[in-house]
């Protein structure tokens, strides 16, 4: 997991897609999209600021906000291999209810690229103010990793990380500090990493006290839509992108509908499908290898303009408006 490559690999040609003719503001409105990259990546990559450019591009009108964790390039990186994922959660949750037009939208969409798409899926889960319309997720690991993989020999930050996972990824301190240790899930461990998981096994609902408040959340969720790369080798096992469980041993794939997490409905998975609001895709290419075609079918589809229509009520509000397909 800790293999450090691009985040995305857009076409290198310049954007050339037209421009679409301006929406009628009275039937139609064009929701905010937020964006959170994945691990070794961050706001000022360029990568992540041409997909921005071709959301913009492809539903003319629409606010892209990345998320960062910290003021700089560098810490936002850093902070992608470093940090407690809660508390990250917590400033996410602050800083997207300040911003003045994410705060003030109807309803926002939502695009998590690797670890960037459970962490937005917990946004959803713990605060979702503003509520998320449609959460989009390429190669994330919503059922945790099971291996670690190996770094550059340059990539500091990398290899800092992959040490202390190695050496103690149930300690309290790698638990609280080690990103990626904080959705480790490995099926033969499944006793210490409910014991001691200090984010996955929390957000799925997995231990026997449950969070109501988590499925009521993300039962919210116009549409929720999970992308696997079919190569994927970086995030192991790639299944988990769409939640389904892998038995490293014989190679078994559990999909999704037939784990508790679905049929005791954990977090409201269940619900969604039966309203045909979950969507399983499968993509060519390894982990986070994105054409910008792919990219362009899916803002398309998923973050396009959209009618309102009445939503359920937001944390400690009266019902409002959420948007629906147009």
């Amino acid at each position: 997991m800790l293999r450090l490559i691009p985040i995305i690999s857009l076409a290198t040609s310049a954007l050339t897609l037209s421009i679409k003719p301006t929406l009628n503001d009275a039937e139609t409105t064009q929701l905010p999209l937020v964006i959170w990259h994945g691990l070794g990546d961050d706001f000022e990559r360029d990568g992540l600021n041409s997909v921005a450019d071709l959301a913009k591009t492809t539903n003319p009108g629409t606010y892209v906000h990345i998320i960062q964790l910290e003021e700089t390039g560098s810490g936002d990186r850093q902070a992608t291999f470093f940090g407690n994922v809660s508390a990250q959660l917590e400033t996410v949750c602050a800083q997207l209810a300040s911003d003045p037009i994410l705060s003030t939208a109807p309803a926002i969409n939502a695009l998590g690229f690797s670890q960037g798409g459970q962490f937005l899926r917990g946004y959803v889960e713990r605060c979702n103010t503003p509520a998320v319309h449609n959460l989009v997720t390429f190669g994330s690991q919503h059922n945790g990793i099971s291996e670690f993989q190996s770094c550059g020999m340059s990539d500091w930050f990398c290899n800092a990380a992959e040490s202390l996972l190695r050496a103690g990824t149930w300690t309290d301190f790698v638990q609280s500090h080690v990103v990626p240790a904080q959705y480790f899930r490995d099926p033969e461990e499944l006793e210490p990493y409910l014991e001691n998981s200090a984010f996955l096994a929390d957000i799925n609902n997995e231990r026997e006290e449950k969070q109501e408040d988590y499925k009521r959340r993300l039962s919210t969720l116009n549409g929720f839509a999970m992308y696997m790369f079919e190569n994927d080798t970086v995030a192991v096992p790639k299944e988990s992108a769409h939640f389904a469980d892998f038995n490293s041993t014989d190679g078994t794939v559990t999909p999704l509908q037939k784990r508790k997490i679905y049929t005791e409905d954990w977090i409201g998975l269940k619900v969604l499908d039966q309203q045909d609001k979950l969507d399983f895709r499968t993509i060519p290419g390894e982990h986070m290898q994105l054409s910008e075609d792919v990219l362009e079918k899916a803002f398309k589809e998923f973050f396009g303009p959209v009618s309102s229509v009445v939503m359920p009520a937001q944390e400690d509000e009266s019902p409002g408006l959420i948007a629906q397909p147009a």
